[in-house]
């Protein structure tokens, strides 16, 4: 099963559409599989970065980021966020795997050019504890700026939405692969 994220819990069909922020991408549902949907346990507009380890994560790695928790994803949030984290209602869409595919060069995100249906709708909850549930640690910053370093580790770093997070001079976003763009 693959899963999509959204604070509407009436939508009935799914259409694809160019993000607004991507117009280089070409219209598409996504998706993602289980084991990284809580990357996307938050509001919609919330910045956050999440970091787990790879196959390839050096034992200073390791030991720098993980060393004294036992959680499987560590999930940087900004403070200004808590409330809406707590107030937000997010709803869980469940969807088949066909006719979905691996977005190329990155294993967990999902995409449709087809209009679909969803199998389900549910609500996930208080979604600080949906990510407690799912062994993911949120860590509370003041700001995520000082994470820029984190893609000059080992481990697996995903950063969503930054283009909200406070201060975030970050580079322009990363060229789409080639199975998604126009």
């Amino acid at each position: 099963m693959l899963y999509h994220f959204s604070d509407d819990p009436t939508i009935e069909v799914f259409e694809p559409r160019t993000p607004a922020h991507r117009p280089e991408v070409q219209p598409l549902v996504w998706a993602i599989d289980e084991w990284h949907a809580p990357a996307y346990f938050f509001p919609r507009d919330c910045p956050r970065i999440l970091v787990w380890q790879v196959p390839s994560t050096t034992p200073e790695d390791r030991e720098r980021w993980f060393d004294h928790t036992d959680a499987r994803m560590i999930a940087y949030l900004e403070w200004d966020w808590l409330e809406r984290m707590r107030s937000t209602a997010l709803y869980r869409y469940t969807f088949a795997d066909e006719p979905f595919e691996s977005v190329e060069g990155d294993g967990w995100m999902y995409v449709s050019r087809e209009t679909l249906t969803p199998l389900s709708v549910e609500p996930v909850g208080d979604l600080l504890e949906a990510l407690r549930a799912a062994e993911v640690e949120v860590r509370l910053v003041e700001r995520l700026t000082p994470l820029r370093g984190a893609w000059d580790t080992s481990l697996h770093v995903s950063g969503i939405r930054l283009r909200n997070a406070q201060d975030w001079e970050g580079p322009a976003s990363s060229p789409p692969p080639a199975n998604i763009a126009r």
